[in-house]
């Protein structure tokens, strides 16, 4: 089962964090039905500060082509995005329009 791990910054907001939390302890319907369609079987999300990470575990079935294609064909996913777009911030030097980064794993015990 592959995994990812991926990170992001939230705006250094502590109104704006706690807002953000809040919409992940109900995600819409919507968003957990395209998170699972896309092949994505567990997803968890950890906070220090402002530094968001990722883990995603997937079937064999998982591409980032796909979910983006998936995403974008999806007016209620946009509609989050967007609206996740209010809390987050982009990581230096990442392209325009870039959020979550994948990370490098650098070591494994």
């Amino acid at each position: 089962m592959p995994k990812y791990y991926l990170t992001l910054d939230l705006k250094d907001d502590t109104a704006l964090i706690a807002e953000y939390e809040k919409y992940h302890t109900a995600i819409w319907p919507e968003i957990r039905k395209s998170i699972t369609d896309s092949g994505i079987t567990n997803m968890e999300i950890y906070r220090y500060d402002t530094r968001l990470f990722m883990i995603m575990e997937t079937d064999e079935s998982f591409s980032f082509e796909k979910k983006t294609e998936m995403d974008a064909a999806n007016p209620k996913v946009q509609e989050w995005e967007t609206l996740m777009w209010n809390y987050q911030q982009p990581l230096k030097n990442v392209m325009k329009g870039e959020k979550w980064v994948l990370m490098n794993k650098i070591f494994q015990l």
